[in-house]
């Protein structure tokens, strides 16, 4: 009887209440929508970090490229070609052949000089990552590929997210340049 009275005087509150709720509070009490395949799911985190560093290298001024807020670190314009240089050094790995532009950071330096090949570079590594999800689907997570910073083989789940992740630590370090000049990183800025 009790469980029964409880029910109903939330039934009650709920009919009072709902009508109040926000936008966001009445998406959260509908069902979720269905997970999408792992592919996407990966696509949506490639493409996400892929394109807070494009934004980056579009938004920071090419006069402060070569900023570092310490002496013993990478500059902005070092991060973007280190981190560029490892993911197309992981995705050749798992790809098993190469592609891209070449995955040595001194090379990458040479050829990509300027803001603007910087900026046309980041957009080719995204390209190339998200062509690469798209052509491999699923699969892409459970191919098996040499590890390239060590003798082991491993699937490319774990290559995935080393480079996620790892862009991911070099988008914080940027943020920390945004910062320390008095600038307001892209995804800190108030949406429109």
């Amino acid at each position: 009887m009790k469980n029964f009275i409880f029910s109903i005087l939330l039934l009650g509150l709920s009919a009072v209440f709902v009508p109040y709720l926000s936008a966001q509070e009445k998406k959260t009490a509908e069902p979720p929508k269905p997970a999408s395949s792992p592919s996407q799911e990966l696509s949506w985190a490639w493409n996400a970090i892929g394109g807070k560093l494009l934004t980056m290298a579009e938004d920071f001024p090419e006069d402060k490229y070569d900023f570092k807020a310490q002496q013993d670190e990478r500059t902005f314009r070092g991060n973007l070609l280190h981190v560029a240089a490892d993911c197309y050094t992981m995705l050749n790995a798992m790809k098993g052949s190469a592609f891209g532009p070449s995955s040595n950071e001194d090379s990458l330096r040479a050829h990509y000089p300027s803001k603007t090949d910087i900026v046309k570079l980041y957009k080719q590594l995204v390209d190339d990552g998200a062509q690469f999800i798209k052509e491999q689907g699923d699969s892409t997570l459970t191919h098996e590929f040499k590890f390239p910073w060590g003798n082991f083989m491993t699937h490319g789940s774990l290559g995935w997210m080393s480079i996620i992740e790892h862009a991911g630590e070099h988008y914080g370090q940027l943020v920390v340049y945004y910062r320390v000049n008095g600038m307001i990183p892209p995804s800190s800025r108030p949406k429109k």
